[in-house]
């Protein structure tokens, strides 16, 4: 059973949620209070003592060290990137691909991952997309496809275009066993469900900040697995130098690498977005993370019964361990997006319709009212 009351506490710190129906935190979550009040006082503090980017990076690793314990890793094993699509073009980039090794992805995942790999095809990497008829992805999927030129297996968590949540781990075990790296897009299940890198068995993973993570566009996350230290960044900056040179002029003998995460960082960190995170990590972990999942499945459930009742399908899974808290529902986006808009009802469209996300903030009242704009909008000549 969900926690509403613990996920309803922290309702009035998103002052969105009262002036709209605000169910699109798979595009982007909207403003805590509490993050913006973090962001403030940095802002003030640059204002007030010229910027005290001693004190500032300080704080950067105690974020560091506290988002990689959100993730089951260690402070070293996360580095800070610009976003999602960043953190998988390092991870792609990465790997000593030599011409005819290939890697798996699945046939209509997020095309930011598709292109990350196949922009090794210059290199002479196949890239070969799996096809997902029905269920989610697992080792089942992607075994009959792995031979001996297979280095790498990519797939996003939770899907954003109708909400399968694949089973990583399952995936994880068939690239321990086979030698193969894993490399997971976690942008729509970090903050939302449990994500423990190690018990997954994931090698990379990249996730961006602004959906589940409830910060400001601008800051991504990166996860390298200590052990993988034959990874190599494809760009280079003194950050990622194991012995910066303290005269910053360029010593051409010494390239010595960090050891950690590190070494893929190229410089200067989105100082504003860390200080919000933290402040985000603060209300997740007020909340906790176990039932903020639960919350957003109860969601789904009482969603799924409203729509079953007004007779309009889903695009997704419908199995509570197989979903999160993306829900496409059967609703041509032609009509509908812009019905709901009129409606203040903020959605996103998408492939095969309308797509419903639900974070924290959202609540079972949320489903009532949107089904009852939806039923109201069935009832109305279609011209309308």
């Amino acid at each position: 059973m969900s926690d509403f009351h613990a996920c309803a506490a922290v309702r009035e710190d998103f002052p969105a949620s009262s002036r709209m129906l605000y169910l699109d935190t798979a595009h982007q979550s909207p403003l805590a209070g509490s993050v913006r009040q973090a962001l403030e006082a940095f802002y003030q503090e640059a204002s007030a003592c010229g910027g005290p980017k001693p004190v500032w990076l300080e704080r950067v690793e105690q974020v560091r060290a506290r988002v990689a314990a959100f993730l089951g890793a260690q402070a070293g094993e996360l580095a800070f990137t610009k976003n999602t699509s960043e953190g998988l073009n390092i991870a792609a980039n990465a790997i000593d691909f030599k011409p005819g090794d290939n890697v798996l992805l699945i046939e209509g995942d997020h095309p930011n991952n598709a292109y990350a790999w196949l922009n090794l095809k210059r290199r002479g990497v196949e890239v070969r997309f799996v096809k997902l008829d029905r269920g989610v992805a697992d080792a089942a999927l992607f075994a009959p496809r792995v031979d001996a030129r297979t280095r790498a297996i990519s797939l996003s968590h939770v899907t954003f275009h109708a909400g399968h949540r694949h089973d990583v781990a399952d995936v994880g075990r068939l690239c321990r066993e086979r030698g193969i790296y894993l490399v997971v897009d976690a942008m729509q299940s970090v903050g939302v469900l449990p994500v423990d890198v190690k018990a997954m068995g994931v090698s990379m993973l990249a996730a961006g900040c602004h959906k589940g993570l409830l910060v400001p566009q601008g800051l991504g996350l990166l996860y390298v697995d200590a052990a993988l230290t034959e990874l190599r960044p494809v760009y280079l900056a003194t950050a990622g130098l194991a012995r910066p040179p303290a005269d910053l002029i360029a010593d051409p003998d010494d390239l010595a690498l960090r050891e950690d995460a590190g070494r893929f960082e190229i410089g200067n960190y989105n100082l504003a977005d860390i200080h919000a995170l933290d402040a985000a990590l603060d209300l997740i972990a007020g909340v906790g993370i176990a039932n903020i999942e639960r919350h957003v499945l109860a969601l789904g459930d009482r969603l799924i019964e409203r729509m079953d009742a007004l007779g309009v399908g889903l695009a997704g899974p419908r199995e509570r361990a197989r979903r999160a808290h993306i829900y496409v529902l059967d609703l041509p986006a032609e009509r509908w997006a812009g019905y709901l808009a009129q409606q203040g009802v903020r959605v996103s469209p998408e492939r095969d319709g309308v797509r419903v996300s639900f974070g924290v903030f959202n609540t079972p009242d949320d489903v009532d009212r949107v089904a009852g704009i939806i039923a109201a909008g069935l009832q109305a000549p279609a011209s309308a």
